[in-house]
């Protein structure tokens, strides 16, 4: 049987270039990241970051495993702030998780200071509400 021939943009090919020359791990952490990142945008097309809720969010009680990758840390600390704005933290995320996959930094390390990132944008849009 004869697949259907697919038509692929460049950065198509070259995305999947690169992705077929990585090993396993490197493979599965960009596949996760990418998953984070289509996570991020399925919820701002629904408009869950968009809009100014009308009422506080309070974060999810999702504990922190013993043993975590950073890629794993970033989608429990997504599901735990769901109201942040994630537009405003990928960037110094992405630095840190880059920092990690590279450069060699203990994913423990890694983990604290994005738990500090989310918690600093939760402070952030906090503020956002009058106080009481």
């Amino acid at each position: 049987m004869l697949s259907p021939v697919v038509s692929l943009s460049r950065e198509q090919r070259l995305l999947l270039r690169m992705f077929s020359r990585l090993d396993a791990s490197r493979r599965a952490s960009l596949q996760a990241f990418a998953e984070f990142l289509w996570q991020q945008q399925e919820q701002e097309e629904q408009g869950n970051t968009s809009s100014l809720a009308s009422e506080i969010q309070a974060p999810e009680e999702i504990p922190r495993p013993e043993e975590e990758s950073v890629v794993a840390a970033m989608r429990r600390l997504s599901r735990t702030f769901p109201m942040i704005n994630r537009d405003a933290l990928l960037d110094r995320a992405t630095s840190l998780m880059t920092s990690h996959m590279l450069q060699g930094q203990p994913a423990a390390q890694i983990i604290d200071e994005l738990e500090a990132l989310f918690d600093e944008h939760y402070q952030v849009y906090l503020n956002r509400f009058p106080h009481s």
